[in-house]
């Protein structure tokens, strides 16, 4: 029994094919075109799906239902997208309506997160363990949490939104309270190396070298800097790393995960400049008597992990 998977995230789009137990049996990826907008995305996945389903010899597979893992938070009652911080026009859009008319197949809907977070529990870092708590870093910072293999949605609009966490920040005359992913996402490592560098002249001098000028900075480069030994960038990046171990040490005191899996563009960052400096900050901070009941690991799934964790979804709500 096959079931289609569809990742759309703000730069990314995926379709993917399988039974929803970890193997994919077809694979389609593109870049979606921001300026061209919902509209641009649904017309590339009208486009796709021929192509998709006709991989591979023999019959084209029977679609028992679709799973979709959107960049942005979504509404379960409704099954509509509440909002899109990438891209503009998605707002109250009814996409499982719209999927389930276009495939002739029932579809589910679910935040990106929240499914990457069920692939990495099923299939993935997590594998058998519960509570598992997942983290996506990248140009922003979103969290689902798995509890005994299902998806907790709270209230039915989301939950476990780590990126929305407060954080205390220095700032002129004391301390403001920001969202974690102003301060410790790709786009925050970013942003702040360029500030730094214009606000203290004669810094990050290798950033400059990698990246040309300073507007064209990313993480990336930061990243890479750091890899080097470059004391500049790794201070940016320590000081994001306290702010993400913060937030995961406030997740700690409040669900006790059995285990903490981080995905994403930073987490490639890997073992010794991510991985490595977050543990120990958590472990200098983490609330004592859950010491030693958690793990903070890198995801296992790739770049297919919200395409898993959607026909993974589109399995567990659709099948029987």
């Amino acid at each position: 029994m096959q079931y289609l998977g569809i990742e759309i995230g703000g730069t990314k789009l995926q379709l993917g094919v399988g039974a929803g137990d970890g193997k994919l049996a077809g694979l389609w990826r593109a870049e979606v075109d921001v300026k061209a907008g919902p509209g641009g995305i649904r017309r590339q996945i009208t486009a796709a799906l021929p192509e998709l389903l006709g991989q591979g010899a023999g019959k084209q597979p029977v679609i028992r239902g679709v799973g979709i893992g959107f960049g942005g938070p979504v509404d379960d009652a409704t099954r509509t997208i509440i909002k899109s911080h990438q891209i503009e026009g998605w707002d109250n859009f009814p996409l499982a309506e719209w999927i389930a008319e276009i495939v002739g197949a029932p579809a589910v809907l679910g935040n990106d997160a929240d499914v990457a977070g069920l692939a990495e529990a099923h299939f993935g870092a997590a594998r058998g363990l519960s509570p598992v708590f997942y983290i996506t870093i990248g140009s922003g910072i979103g969290g689902g949490l798995i509890i005994q293999g299902e998806i907790y949605r709270g209230c039915g609009r989301g939950a476990a939104e780590i990126g929305h966490l407060g954080v205390l920040v220095p700032h002129p005359g004391g301390l403001e309270r920001r969202p974690l992913e102003e301060v410790a996402s790709g786009w925050a490592i970013q942003q702040h190396a360029r500030s730094e560098i214009g606000r203290r002249p004669g810094q990050g001098a290798r950033l400059l070298q990698l990246a040309g000028k300073v507007e064209q900075i990313t993480a990336r480069h930061v990243a890479q800097a750091a890899e080097e030994g470059d004391e500049f960038a790794l201070s940016i990046l320590q000081q994001a790393w306290s702010y993400l171990a913060d937030g995961i040490c406030q997740v700690i005191a409040l669900l006790s995960p059995r285990c903490i899996v981080i995905g994403g563009g930073v987490s490639l960052m890997g073992e010794r400049i991510l991985f490595e400096p977050l543990r120990k900050l958590v472990a200098e901070r983490v609330f004592k008597p859950f010491a030693n009941c958690y793990d903070i690991v890198p995801a296992a799934l790739g770049e297919e992990m919200v395409v898993h964790g959607a026909l993974a979804l589109a399995r567990r709500r659709l099948q029987g």
